[in-house]
């Protein structure tokens, strides 16, 4: 089984062989799910059946058996899932947008003040708007270790996640092999990210238990859900389900957000036309007076269509997560015996020649009709399907956009030149793993105008702008 960006050969296979595939690993089953079509009728019209999560003996020995979206289907699962829906839907998610609107404009600050770290100032505002809203921690411009034990611990979890990237996935007796042991390298793989793992894990829920203990005000979610579940005699859930919860939401927001910011910035680079578009409906619509706002999602079609052209141009997970069949099945003539492992190929869905002509083309026109205003295609397959779909999809689309929209009103972005004034060329490497970032390159970023910096300074000085 391929490896290394695996999505890439099995779009290959999906080519030849069609929209189902079945392969081995070792004795496991694997079966890849290669259009919209076959993923909704058995991801979605099939949930009981497609739900599970495969046991993949690498996680516990990372220490990752309690992330949520990993987990295998069950009781604890619901419980972590319940507390997911009630506090990420739709509607409880608009209580997020303070965080993001007042990080999103401390991010605008940041570029001003040093735009060629553009790269780093996405990842340092993935990470507070997750921190500031999880736990009520204020993180550090650099080095902040809370963010760093995650970022190494997502980083490893990456490198070992599809099949075929740790032959103890497939052959779990050899979980029992010494480090030592010939062979055995992934035992030594595992203990240094574990260590990362729990740390990402323990130290910012006993930073809010602490607060909580010495009487300090918060707004951490976590902190509401102990005092919540306090309430309740601790009969709702246990701490270890809210302490999972907690890091979950942590580990999966910061990261795909930062994939999916990279992805802008590089589209943008790429494309000047579609940035100047987008930059045009903002003025036209908003003005130049103030910085777009939440509330201007809809006015904005345009930017909408850049937002969701990102998300099917670059898919944050190209392969999703891997589900498991709970049972044997037949689906138009294949039996898929249960335990098989269940890969959703969203790269194949997003490049889909009869839905998105030219796929490997960044065009948000695909998402308007002939008069300019939205199509339907408004479903963003990297969040998932059926009852395994992203629980924070909510948070993560309103953040990316904002952050979208708020660039594209007061930064041009473009390739960096050299000493001789020639553009450096960026080529398209982007990272392997569960989910991709573009690997680094070198842009110029610039404020639009006076008045853009205007604005941005006078956000810097805690004033708020809105009219």
């Amino acid at each position: 089984m391929p490896v290394k960006k695996p999505w890439i050969t099995y779009t290959r296979w999906a080519k030849r062989y069609g929209g189902i595939v079945h392969l081995r690993d070792y004795s496991q089953h694997v079966v890849l799910v290669n259009t919209r079509e076959d993923a909704i009728a058995l991801f979605e019209k099939r949930s009981h059946v497609y739900s599970d999560r495969p046991s993949l003996p690498m996680l516990e020995l990372m220490g990752w058996d309690f992330n949520t979206g990993l987990m295998p289907y069950g009781d604890r699962w619901r419980r972590h899932r319940r507390l997911f829906h009630q506090n990420f839907r739709k509607d409880a998610a608009l209580a997020f947008q303070p965080t993001q609107t007042q990080k999103t404009h401390e991010f605008l600050v940041n570029m001003l003040s040093s735009p060629d770290n553009y790269a780093m100032h996405t990842r340092t505002i993935a990470a507070a708007i997750v921190m500031s809203t999880i736990y009520d921690h204020e993180i550090a411009p650099t080095n902040d270790r809370f963010v760093t034990a995650a970022e190494q611990a997502v980083t490893k979890l990456s490198e070992a996640f599809f099949p075929g990237a740790a032959a103890v996935n497939a052959l779990p007796i050899l979980r029992h092999l010494p480090a030592w042991f010939p062979g055995a390298g992934f035992q030594r793989f595992a203990k240094g990210c574990k260590v990362y793992t729990n740390e990402m894990r323990e130290v910012p829920f006993n930073f809010v238990k602490e607060n909580m203990a010495s009487g300090v005000p918060t707004q951490a979610l976590a902190a509401k859900l102990l005092a919540r579940n306090d309430a309740l005699g601790g009969s709702a859930v246990g701490e270890d389900d809210i302490k999972g919860v907690a890091a979950t939401a942590f580990a999966a927001g910061a990261d795909t957000t930062v994939s999916a910011l990279g992805s802008f910035f590089y589209a943008m680079l790429c494309n000047p036309r579609a940035q100047k578009r987008g930059q045009e409906e903002i003025d036209a619509v908003i003005g130049k007076h103030r910085l777009p706002q939440y509330g201007d999602r809809s006015s904005l079609p345009y930017v909408e269509a850049i937002y969701r052209e990102i998300m099917r141009w670059r898919p944050v997970t190209p392969l999703g997560v891997a589900h498991s069949t709970s049972e044997d099945d037949i689906y138009n003539g294949y039996f898929i015996p249960k335990g098989t492992v269940v890969l959703a190929n969203i790269w194949a869905m997003t490049r889909d020649e009869e839905r998105y002509p030219q796929p490997d083309l960044f065009l948000p026109e695909r998402f308007l009709d002939a008069d300019g205003n939205l199509n339907d295609d408004s479903t963003v397959l990297t969040f998932g399907f059926g009852r395994r779909i992203c629980v924070g999809r909510h948070m993560a689309s309103a953040t990316v956009w904002l952050m979208i929209a708020n660039v594209l009103a007061t930064f041009d972005i473009a390739k960096a030149k050299d000493e001789n004034g020639v553009e450096i060329p960026v080529n398209d490497d982007y990272s392997d793993g569960l989910i991709c970032h573009k690997l680094p390159y070198r842009c110029s970023v610039t404020v639009r105008s006076e008045e853009a910096q205007r604005l941005i300074n006078l956000h810097a000085a805690g004033n708020d702008i809105n009219c």
